[in-house]
């Protein structure tokens, strides 16, 4: 039991703990829709395609967390508009658009050298460095786009699989498709400030992609992702504590390593 509860006295570990619970369910409300969907790759675009927003931030001195957040709107919305204008798939329209805006911030960065290491620590992120107001913002921000989502959820299904009977019902396809792309925007950014960009993919893309493998419906799927995600942070955590490794980096092996078992159970079936 010595194991379970020694990292538990101190209250950084513990807030870890919290942390990756709550960006769990978080990735999870978004990442179901994002492996259906096929859009494994705007999670890392997503990170990246911030960048101008942060570093305008930096130079006007505002919030970067706030210039992260309106550059991800901003992509988003750009994504939907490239993708609906030029009728290129979606995975064409991210790259289009995640290139641009990466390219404009490290424009914007190399005329502010000095801001290189407040950079680093965003994108890196420290789940052992997270703050009580960290987590409370996290679980704001899951319990408004949990409820976003289950208020679009019918609407949103049909958009995404059936756009044309969507838009014979009259439903508002592209603005659908615009406020989904927001909310995966969202997400990411605040994740990967609280636990970096490689465990903010990994909670994002493996774990929903195991509980694809599992669950037969939408809802079953965001549990199994939040479960697979929480137990992974929660195993990776204490390994990473006892072995001294890099904490982010050890949740993310963990995840691989419960979606190749889910894999190999599936084969069996």
């Amino acid at each position: 039991m010595t194991f379970l509860t020694d990292p538990l006295q101190f209250d950084f570990f513990v807030r870890a703990l919290l942390a990756v619970v709550l960006v769990s369910v978080l990735c999870a409300l978004v990442g179901a829709w994002v492996v259906l969907r096929g859009l494994s790759y705007i999670g890392d675009a997503m990170s990246h395609a911030v960048l101008p927003g942060i570093v305008g931030a930096f130079l006007s001195g505002g919030s970067l967390l706030l210039g992260a957040l309106v550059a991800a709107v901003l992509t988003a919305l750009g994504i939907g508009v490239v993708g609906q204008r030029s009728g290129l798939k979606q995975d064409s329209a991210i790259g289009i658009v995640f290139v641009g805006m990466f390219a404009l911030g490290i424009v914007m960065l190399s005329r502010v050298p000095t801001f290189t290491s407040d950079l680093s620590h965003f994108l890196i992120g420290n789940p052992l460095g997270v703050t009580t107001a960290d987590l409370w913002g996290a679980l704001a921000v899951t319990l408004v786009v949990g409820a976003v989502l289950y208020a679009v959820q019918k609407e949103l299904l049909l958009a995404s699989f059936d756009p044309t009977e969507a838009r014979a019902v009259g439903l508002p396809v592209r603005r659908l498709e615009s406020l989904l792309l927001i909310l995966i925007g969202l997400v990411v950014v605040l994740t990967v400030q609280l636990v970096g960009t490689t465990l903010s993919v990994s909670l994002l893309i493996t774990s929903s992609a195991a509980a694809r493998l599992l669950a037969r419906s939408l809802p079953r799927m965001i549990a199994l992702a939040a479960a697979l995600g929480s137990v992974g942070g929660v195993l990776g955590l204490y390994l990473s504590y006892y072995l001294d490794t890099a904490t982010g980096a050890t949740i993310v092996l963990v995840n691989t390593a419960v979606f190749l078992l889910v894999l190999l159970f599936r084969r069996r079936e």
